[in-house]
């Protein structure tokens, strides 16, 4: 049987299969279908500094090979996520998280991430620089590097673990992004958060959600994903996650040779929530097949 197990800036797992975030909350809501610890690790809901209700529905669509969504971080805030949720957390999942902080503010990263990163639970925290800039226009924090790498070093003062970079497909010049970000201090990256779609109602020609657009995921989107962590790796020195359509035990092989070092996989726990367990035996099974014994090993093939 192959070696799966994985290392991300000293966090172990036992294999390199993360869902994502806002797909499998704080891994409670997933008990009845399996045990959590099969997994290599999980990313938490967003999480921001004050609790938020998230967008008007609707804010869910689905289209033939994924779903739109515009969910709006809905989420209990960073206090109450240390103080109740993952005490909760802690009898169900023996390994550490990836904590999603997210924000409107440099000032609300940075103190999110405080709060978080002081919880042992906690491996790796993930900035998720899609959110709109505030005070920058509304721009998101992921389009331009000066805005995103400022995010970074604030973070980066108040914190003492591993900082993956969770980046936008609309950023102009991913690239440039993640060779600054690296930079600026930047542990790891997470290629990539959703792209941005829209949907209209056959029927009134108008937006189907009430945010008007969303953030396209699911299948579709896995050779853009795929391009983007093999245009990007051979520029960074540091692990990336591959995130973006992941929905077979194949596509993992495909994103770890084009240069991830472990994946995310997001849409595919909400139409099918059984998909993990069965995903990690089929990746067991191919990686035998393949004649593949230390999975890390395949990690940039592509490039060799």
């Amino acid at each position: 049987m192959a070696k799966l197990t994985v290392n991300l800036s000293g966090m172990e797992m036992k294999n390199p299969v993360i869902p994502a975030s806002g797909t499998f909350g704080y891994g409670m809501d997933y008990l009845d279908f399996y045990d959590a610890n099969i997994l290599g690790s999980f990313s938490i809901k967003g999480t921001t500094l004050d609790p938020r209700e998230g967008n008007q529905i609707p804010r869910i669509c689905e289209y033939d090979y994924g779903m739109l969504n515009s969910v709006g971080l809905q989420n209990p805030g960073a206090h109450e996520v240390a103080e109740k949720i993952f005490p909760q957390m802690k009898q169900v999942f023996d390994g550490q998280v990836l904590a999603n902080v997210s924000g409107f503010s440099v000032e609300g990263y940075a103190e999110c991430a405080r709060i978080l990163d002081q919880e042992d639970v906690v491996g790796i925290l993930e900035l998720n620089i899609s959110c709109p800039n505030v005070h920058g226009g509304g721009a998101s924090f992921g389009t331009d590097v000066n805005t995103a790498c400022e995010v970074l070093r604030e973070v980066k003062k108040v914190t003492r673990k591993p900082v993956y970079v969770k980046c936008t497909p609309q950023c102009p010049d991913l690239v440039k992004m993640c060779i600054a970000l690296e930079e600026n201090g930047a542990d790891g990256l997470v290629l990539l958060n959703t792209f941005l779609g829209i949907r209209l109602d056959i029927r009134t020609g108008k937006p189907i959600m009430k945010n008007v657009t969303g953030g396209v995921s699911g299948p579709g989107i896995f050779p853009q994903a795929l391009y983007k962590v093999y245009q990007v790796y051979p520029h960074v020195h540091i692990p990336i996650i591959g995130c973006g359509g992941i929905s077979k035990a194949s596509d993992i092989l495909e994103m770890m040779y084009a240069g991830a070092s472990a994946v995310e996989i997001g849409t595919l726990n909400l139409t099918d929530p059984m998909r993990m367990p069965e995903i990690i035996e089929e990746l067991n099974e191919l990686c035998d097949n393949l004649g593949i014994k230390d999975i890390n090993e395949i990690i940039g093939r592509a490039h060799r």
